[in-house]
């Protein structure tokens, strides 16, 4: 592939991942995805072949932006990576981008009403997310850090789209501080209450 046309296949990557991620798949078609990259709708087929396509390739990008930043997060952060993460995943700024927000949280209703393949890549993903969420984890042993990192993980992913979802900035903050904290309790006390 040329430079041109690498270029032209990560802007459509990342028109699809914003608008999946702010419309939902039913929600944006293939003319409105290749309008937002500054390609016609030939162009679009040509690299992504199909709106499944687009979806797929999103969905991948996405996930692996996560996969990431938890080792980022860990390193720069040190003992504290979970507290860092849950402050970013459940503050304000990530809460109001959902076009930039994390896969995770958009996409995972998406893949809910999708096929098999599609729910293999996730699948895959976000074990191998989770995995990253353990391994950063302490006390415990391997099984249980992995019951504290899904944990960690489904109160992180349902307590922003339960934040997004209310009008009141105040009742979302709130939301958002309970499950932030409850993240946390997940990723560190519950460990350490499993294993006395």
């Amino acid at each position: 592939m040329s430079t041109k046309k690498e270029q032209t296949r990560e802007r459509m990557l990342d028109a699809a991942s914003r608008s999946f991620r702010s419309h939902g798949y039913a929600g944006v078609g293939v003319d409105a995805i290749a309008k937002a990259a500054g390609v016609t709708s030939g162009a679009f087929y040509a690299h992504l072949g199909s709106k499944d396509g687009a979806f797929r390739a999103a969905l991948e990008l996405g996930l692996d932006e996560v996969i990431g930043a938890i080792p980022q997060y860990q390193s720069e952060h040190g003992a504290d990576w979970v507290r860092a993460f849950a402050d970013y995943y459940l503050g304000k700024s990530h809460r109001d981008d959902i076009a930039c927000g994390c896969a995770m949280t958009t996409l995972s209703p998406e893949v809910a009403r999708s096929g098999p393949e599609v729910k293999a890549l996730f699948e895959t993903k976000m074990k191998k997310i989770a995995g990253l969420v353990a391994d950063g984890l302490v006390g415990g042993d391997e099984e249980q850090r992995l019951s504290r990192a899904w944990s960690m993980l489904g109160i992180l992913i349902g307590g922003l789209t339960l934040a997004r979802s209310m009008k009141s900035d105040r009742l979302a903050e709130q939301i958002a501080g309970s499950l932030r904290r409850a993240a946390m309790n997940a990723a560190t006390l519950l460990g350490v209450q499993e294993g006395s």
